[in-house]
């Protein structure tokens, strides 16, 4: 696995939790904005062939 792929896959894993307390917390300017974020990270890694849990 390359640096671009694991970088990938952290910054979506920190997305994910940000989401998780964001919701949690009512802030749905926070959310949506890492909505948009963990989109363009997917969008991003399919882009370049790595694979992602749905």
């Amino acid at each position: 696995m390359g640096e671009f792929t694991t970088t990938i896959e952290r910054r979506l894993d920190q997305a994910y939790q940000g989401l998780q307390e964001a919701r949690s917390a009512g802030d749905d300017y926070l959310a949506d904005t890492l909505t948009a974020e963990i989109e363009d990270l997917r969008r991003l890694a399919d882009d370049h062939g790595i694979p992602l849990p749905c």
